[in-house]
């Protein structure tokens, strides 16, 4: 008979769960002394430089991700970029190695106390098996959950005795089974919703980020195109939808409710589809929608359907109803969209590359199929404006502002994207908190680029400051920080440049080569 570690083992692989990212202690050695040699371990230096790794992967890949952390401490160092992949709505499969089963309740040292709350309320399922024999069905369990809509990230604590006892005959049948979302807009639905499009004298799309997740970028733009209607991505998104070059993109909403509202009116039916509505984040009170406005909601989450503050939800999956409104609506009621001006990138002067002025210089030098992972919070806009994006899994952004999952969400992704080439925008405040990624890209060989930004302060919270009338406070600026020395004492090829010329010089170096590459860029402070 297998033990519980071989039948867990046979779980993840017939899930495609070959890849396992994490850092050891002595919790997990049990574990992964069974590894198979189909199996391949990803070590990352820091717990959360692991997870946004593992959450790159994921997204990248569209699909589910293995993560083995060190019992509470690991877990705890963990949570920071943990809350990124609760609103990207990403599958990963966390698990933490536990004492002895019959030590816990001793909390002898290392003993991961009530596991299953540590994680809680972030997680979507967490657990720990009430015995041993459970052991691969609660693996599976949490696989399914995880997948399942709306995904999310669900946490397994396994105490180390476990792995050696044997594994049930009932397990086998775990390898085998299936679960698979089956909801649908039913016909009246879908004729609702088209109705209510038809009959509109002003329509708007807001789409948000799972469109791009379930690959529905080009139905999103049949439906544009049939509606002649304008396009916004929805708040503080962590992918792209929409093609930013297409007539109707007229760009991202702004995160405060008299700030949509300003954005949406004039329209009097606004289709919100695969976001939250909405995502605030600066308290700017006012109206949430403008008068004699309508709004419909598709999302697979319930949670963000009940949640929302107005408008009329329908669960549904996304790529299905967005492709059967694109073929249900009237094609040609309204005119054309004309083409949208291109917006001249500021100019760089002579001390520092302006971010529009760099992200224009990328627009023009990387590849077409190019991949973003961006954590430079304070040159959103200038991004947004500068931007030719138009294929699936182009963008990854962190989906709840925390620190430090750019620079190893980056490194994840490129593993899982071999054949394009993934650039990390990485602000210099940012950059710090997951720089330990660094070393798995070199020790691996993953050709990530990472673009560091470097102003000497945490932009954002300039900006944020007087937003709130807040004056000079402390703690804003990081000078001083050698970007370049840091990334080669990883094993990283690194330069540092200040000047356009010296960029592209050095982008193409990197493009050229198959190992990572640090760019740091000396940059003008900006606004987001």
């Amino acid at each position: 008979m297998a033990d519980v570690s071989q039948a867990t083992y046979d779980v993840l692989r017939a899930h495609g769960l070959t890849t396992i990212f994490g850092n050891p202690g002595s919790n997990e050695l049990p574990f992964l002394a069974g590894m198979p040699d189909d199996f391949r371990y990803v070590l990352g230096l820091h717990e959360g430089a692991v997870l946004a790794m593992a959450d790159g992967f994921a997204q990248a890949r569209g699909g589910s991700a293995f993560v083995n952390l060190h019992a509470a401490a690991g877990t705890g160092n963990a949570m920071g970029p943990l809350t990124n992949t609760v609103y990207a709505h990403s599958p990963l499969i966390i698990t933490a190695g536990q004492q002895v089963r019959s030590t816990i309740g001793q909390e002898v040292m290392l003993a991961n106390v009530d596991a299953p709350m540590l994680p809680k309320p972030l997680v979507k399922w967490s657990s720990e098996p009430a015995c041993a024999q459970d052991v691969p069905r609660t693996i599976s369990q949490a696989i399914h959950i995880a997948n399942l809509p709306a995904k999310g990230p669900v946490y397994v604590s396994v105490p180390y005795d476990d792995w050696g006892q044997e594994a049930p005959a009932e397990t086998r049948h775990l390898v085998e089974r299936t679960t698979a979302p089956a909801n649908s807009l039913s016909a009246d639905q879908l004729e609702t919703i088209a109705e209510a499009l038809d009959r509109a004298r002003h329509p708007v799309l807001v789409l948000g980020s799972e469109v791009d997740a379930e690959h529905a970028n080009d139905e999103a733009v049949r439906l544009a195109d049939a509606l002649n209607a304008p396009v916004w991505v929805a708040p503080l998104p962590s992918r792209c939808p929409f093609p930013t070059r297409h007539r109707s993109f007229r760009g991202v909403l702004p995160a405060a409710v008299q700030e949509v509202t300003d954005a949406l009116a004039g329209h009097d039916l606004i289709l919100v589809v695969g976001a939250a509505v909405f995502r605030y984040h600066q308290f700017v009170p006012g109206d949430y929608l403008p008068e004699g406005t309508r709004l419909i909601h598709l999302t697979s989450d319930p949670s963000e359907a009940a949640r929302a503050p107005m408008g009329d939800a329908w669960v549904t999956g996304v790529r299905d109803a967005v492709t059967r409104l694109a073929d249900a609506v009237t094609p040609g009621r309204r005119p054309a969209l004309p083409s949208l001006p291109d917006i001249a990138p500021h100019r760089t002067s002579s001390e520092a590359i302006h971010p529009e002025h760099l992200f224009a210089l990328l627009r023009e030098n990387a590849p077409d199929d190019v991949v973003y992972v961006k954590e430079s919070t304070s040159t959103i806009g200038a991004f947004w404006s500068q931007m030719d994006l138009s294929l699936p899994n182009s963008y990854f952004f962190p989906a709840s502002g925390g620190l430090g999952w750019g620079l190893p969400a980056a490194v994840g992704a490129q593993l899982a994207l071999p054949d394009r080439r993934v650039v990390g925008l990485i602000g210099d405040g940012s950059a710090n908190y997951g720089i330990t990624a660094l070393w798995t890209a070199a020790h691996y060989h993953i050709p990530t680029i990472i673009v560091i930004l470097k102003n000497g302060t945490y932009g954002v919270l300039r900006w944020f400051a007087r937003v709130l009338e807040a004056g000079e406070t402390p703690g804003l600026d990081v000078p001083g920080i050698d970007f370049a020395a840091i990334a080669s004492g990883y094993g990283v090829t690194a330069t540092s440049v200040r000047t356009p010329t010296a960029f592209v010089a050095a982008f193409e170096k990197a493009l050229a080569g198959d190992s990572p590459v640090v760019i740091e860029v000396e940059t003008a402070f900006s606004e987001p």
